[in-house]
């Protein structure tokens, strides 16, 4: 209610990894969404817990811990992990009802291509698959992040602009 009282509603979701997972889960919650699009999002984030290793123990113990995901370190917490295995994203995409894009890259060895194929075969049409070949998880190239937010902005327009409302103003830099 804040963010759509300071800002307006909430047309277009769009998550990477497992905010991909995040936003398929969260759609169903938010009544306003048109459109929800992922990138290298896991179709089981369960299937995520296993990058954590060792470091789950030590998250189960102590309640947080510092993990690499993709060759960078992030502190996670328990109720993260309590989060992550009580989310059900392949039932979440079956249940959307709101068209859903599909980005990944092929060879993306953080979170593989099988789960954007669970995540697009688990889902109902209108959905669409990009394939971001040669990207890595991160999109650490600019032009693969170029490529898949212009992708993305292409694919959400009639979705988000289809009700008579007018695209906003481009605001000039300055």
């Amino acid at each position: 209610a804040w963010m759509e009282t300071h800002y307006g509603a909430i047309d277009l979701l769009v998550g990477h990894s497992l905010g991909g997972a995040a936003v398929v889960v969260a759609a169903g919650q938010i009544e306003s969404v048109k459109a929800v699009a992922t990138i290298g999002a896991p179709s089981d984030a369960e299937h995520v817990i296993h990058n954590f290793g060792q470091k789950l123990d030590e998250i189960e113990e102590t309640g947080e811990a510092e993990v690499l995901l993709a060759g960078r370190p992030f502190r996670i917490k328990k109720q993260f992990v309590e989060d992550i295995r009580g989310a059900k994203v392949r039932d979440a995409a079956a249940e959307l009802r709101r068209p859903f894009l599909v980005l990944h890259a092929p060879l993306d060895e953080t979170v593989g291509i099988d789960n954007a194929t669970g995540l697009f075969v688990a889902a109902k049409h209108p959905k669409s698959f990009v394939s971001l070949d040669g990207a890595d998880h991160l999109l650490t190239r600019s032009e693969d992040a170029f490529r898949a937010a212009n992708m993305i902005a292409a694919w959400a327009e009639p979705y988000i602009f289809d009700s008579g409302r007018r695209q906003p103003p481009q605001e000039s830099g300055g």
